[in-house]
């Protein structure tokens, strides 16, 4: 990593440029490339300081602006700590600050340096193909996540436990977290399924056993804490042990020592440990059925998978990479409007395992050269006739589904905004039969307004229904 990052700088001080210079000198001396940018600009890249001696609305919509969702980390430095309320740095954190600081000088400098230097590898490692092209997905809430793998695999030894429903990548994540994990001479990843361990066999599959331990051991074997000695143990389904099994997972994990079935040797392991469940560890431990001792020492680090109706965006991103992961020539077909519509209406009950695997059915409904078509899907994923039709009468529009058709195609919030507008004039106008004052009526608009917007319509070439007055 190089030591001087870069870093934009966009000033609200409402004393002049002084304190501006001072801070820009001193986060120079701390190794940053200083690039001051006017507040207007509001579309940057890369993190960045937003200065302020004032928590005004104007700062507060610059940092939501400058962000764009937690897209882009952005540090709110105030320039006294007379600037900030009790509760003004929530306030900003809500608004899409990644971090707040006070300015003091040349320790706040420091500070900020290593806080831009972080951030700027955490997402040189997101945006890099190890990453971007095993967790597949550009959604605000989505990216918000891989930086917490990231930041946790490789600048930490942490414990990790993934959270989320079924199907939403954790065995993947787990696998990523140790590819990232910065040790020289690292071990091996071993998966153990937690759903799939027999009570009976479950001291040999995790401690190994020697020959004769037990009738069948006619061979000594390892278990999965050697196996993992110097690298990552993943527990998928952690949730599933038994409590005896708790104990003395817990132990192992405390101590790093542990014996073999049939053994009275004390054999020693270093691991880092990654658990996943798709329940409710905290509700568990309250009822009983697991271990809160165990739960703080496999969730030093914890991070929970949204489930694919919480990234919907990534939809379509996703659907385009398994198809590209399916085609003998590596590159996805693309796909009819119609076909998006109802990936992006359908339910995922199963998250991107889910999608996936509808992925593999219209890959193989799909020949030829050209985009998949309705024709591709399954039957039982068309669309009843009356959904497929719209809204209908007492029903309400799905806007969702029609501006992640329409963001999906390129619109800008503008052009979707001009759109929707522009749809319900040209609909007033029909459904009025041309009269004016009764479309005016039902947009709630003036006669007057109507008018000069079918003007100014008119002037950009684009046709619009004939109206008359009355």
């Amino acid at each position: 990593m190089d030591v001087t990052a870069g870093v934009w700088l966009a000033s609200l001080l409402s004393d002049g440029p002084k304190l501006a210079a001072e801070v820009a000198a001193g986060l120079a001396a701390a190794g940053l490339a200083v690039a001051p940018v006017a507040v207007a600009r509001g579309l940057v890249a890369g993190p960045g300081i937003v200065l302020f001696d004032q928590l005004t609305a104007e700062v507060a919509a610059a940092i939501t602006s400058f962000s764009r969702r937690g897209q882009v980390r952005v540090l709110a430095m105030a320039a006294a700590p007379a600037a900030l309320g009790a509760h003004d740095m929530w306030r900003l954190l809500e608004r899409g600050a990644a971090d707040v600081l006070v300015w003091d000088d040349r320790s706040a400098a420091g500070a900020a340096a290593a806080r831009v230097r972080r951030w700027a590898e955490v997402d040189r490692l997101v945006d890099s193909p190890a990453v971007r092209d095993r967790l597949v997905g550009r959604s605000a809430a989505w990216r918000s996540v891989l930086r917490q793998i990231v930041e946790v695999a490789r600048f930490t030894d942490a414990s990790v436990l993934l959270t989320g429903e079924s199907g939403t990548g954790k065995e993947l994540v787990a696998r990523l977290i140790h590819e990232l994990d910065p040790r020289p001479d690292k071990g091996a990843l071993v998966v153990v399924d937690c759903t799939t361990v027999v009570p009976t066999l479950s001291g040999s599959e995790f401690f190994g056993h020697e020959r004769g331990a037990f009738t069948g051991a006619v061979s000594a074997r390892d278990g999965a804490f050697a196996l993992a000695d110097q690298g990552t143990l993943f527990l998928d389904e952690v949730g599933e042990l038994p409590p005896p099994l708790q104990a003395e997972l817990l132990r192992v994990v405390q101590e790093g020592m542990y014996k073999r079935v049939g053994s009275n040797v004390w054999q020693s392991t270093r691991f880092r440990l990654v658990c996943a469940s798709n329940r409710d560890l905290v509700v568990e431990q309250a009822g009983g059925g697991f271990r809160s001792d165990l739960y703080y020492r496999i969730a030093a680090a914890t991070i929970r998978l949204p489930p694919l109706r919480d990234r919907a965006e990534d939809m379509l991103p996703l659907f385009d990479h398994f198809l590209a992961e399916l085609a003998a020539d590596g590159q996805a077909p693309a796909l009819e409007e119609f076909v998006r519509e109802v990936l992006l209406r359908r339910d995922y009950p199963g998250n991107v395992r889910d999608l996936r695997q509808l992925a593999v059915r219209v890959s193989n409904r799909h020949v030829g050269p050209g985009p998949a078509t309705v024709g591709d899907l399954p039957e039982e994923e068309w669309p009843l006739l009356d959904q497929a039709a719209g809204p209908g009468p007492g029903r309400a529009p799905d806007w969702d589904t029609a501006a992640r058709l329409a963001l999906a195609g390129g619109a800008s919030l503008r052009e979707l905004r001009d759109a929707a507008a522009d749809a319900a004039v040209r609909v007033a106008i029909e459904e009025a039969d041309g009269n004016l004052r009764q479309a005016a009526g039902r947009l709630g608009v003036t006669d007057r307004a109507l008018q000069l917007r079918r003007a100014a319509a008119r002037q950009d070439g684009q046709g619009r229904p004939v109206a008359r007055d009355g």
